[in-house]
């Protein structure tokens, strides 16, 4: 019998080609030991953050927050979008005051019971506020100096430079701080200047908190500021962390007797941008009846009191007077 004969040149190509045909049926068969996993098992959800912001302990004068940015977002303007930070430490872009959104724009979704959690990664879209005050109480020209985050190290700094230049103010304060420093509140009331609650530590973003959440972080704040004041206190506004307002929010204030304060002119001081930017940006956007938003805690404000030691002079200058804010 004749055998046929396979060249050696043609015989590695047929033994490439066998192999080929053989290997996904070896795999089916053992299983596809190794093969790589699917998109749907790699695109694993990561872990929902936590919604406070963390503190550190406080001392008595000190802040017991740091340098706090506002929440993730597009705008530092509290009448947009709840999340807003802002864009760099180094930029001189001012907040002005858009239109409010559109009625019915945003759904409002039932109401959390209490203690329940808040859907994180933008899973929940709050019904937007609709009455956050950024305006002054008496209109013309005037203009209301607002200041966050203290009692803290630049409060006293700040009150003797509102007293030079006989500018009232309102200090939004962090719970936490007014009870370590109860004699700087003591000093601002005594003073003619007025407070705002401004939360009891300052929770990022604020409306993923549950709404019993919510309701401690704002009456307590209110409770641990008056107990701060010797119960001297009128505390007419509240201030979401970062401008983060929201319908329920503003309601749960309301509730406490407050109305829901934003701001019109917004320097970014809390980003220690440089002195001459925060100047510049208040000078060209203040407004007759602006509400200006800087800080006396929250960090190191010495950026603040430099700038406050130029635009106090400019101000009366310039002919504003000061005053409060729409109550």
């Amino acid at each position: 019998m004749v055998k046929s004969r396979i060249s050696a040149r043609r015989r590695p190509l047929l033994l490439g080609v066998s192999a080929a045909l053989l290997a996904p049926a070896l795999l089916a068969a053992c299983g596809a030991h190794g093969a790589p996993l699917a998109a749907g098992d790699a695109a694993q959800p990561s872990a929902t953050p936590s919604a406070s912001t963390s503190t550190t302990p406080s001392g008595s004068g000190s802040s017991s927050i740091a340098a706090r940015p506002t929440p993730s977002g597009v705008s530092s303007s509290p009448f947009g979008s709840p999340s807003q930070t802002p864009s760099g430490a180094g930029s001189t872009a001012a907040t002005t005051t858009p239109s409010a959104p559109a009625t019915g724009a945003t759904t409002t979704p039932p109401a959390p019971g209490a203690g329940a959690s808040r859907p994180a990664g933008g899973q929940h879209t709050p019904a937007p506020a609709t009455n956050v005050l950024h305006h002054t109480a008496s209109g013309g020209r005037t203009v209301a100096l607002t200041f966050d985050d203290g009692p803290g190290p630049a409060t006293n700094q700040v009150l003797d430079l509102l007293a030079k230049y006989d500018a009232k103010a309102t200090f939004c304060e962090i719970g936490d701080n007014a009870k370590a420093n109860p004699a700087a509140v003591k000093r601002i009331v005594a003073e003619g200047h007025r407070l705002c609650d401004h939360t009891v530590d300052h929770p990022q973003p604020m409306h993923t908190q549950s709404h019993q959440q919510q309701v401690a972080e704002i009456a307590d704040a209110r409770t641990q500021i008056e107990n701060a004041a010797g119960g001297n206190a009128q505390i007419t506004w509240w201030r979401a962390p970062g401008g983060d307002f929201t319908a329920e929010n503003e309601k749960i204030g309301a509730d406490q007797g407050m109305k829901s304060l934003g701001w019109s002119v917004d320097p970014r001081d809390w980003s220690r941008p440089g002195v001459q930017s925060i100047v510049n940006t208040v000078e060209q956007n203040v407004r007759p009846g602006s509400v200006v938003l800087m800080h006396d805690g929250g960090g190191d404000r010495s950026q603040t009191v430099a700038a406050l030691k130029q635009l106090l002079p400019w101000m009366v200058a310039q002919g504003y007077t000061f005053d409060f804010p729409q109550s």
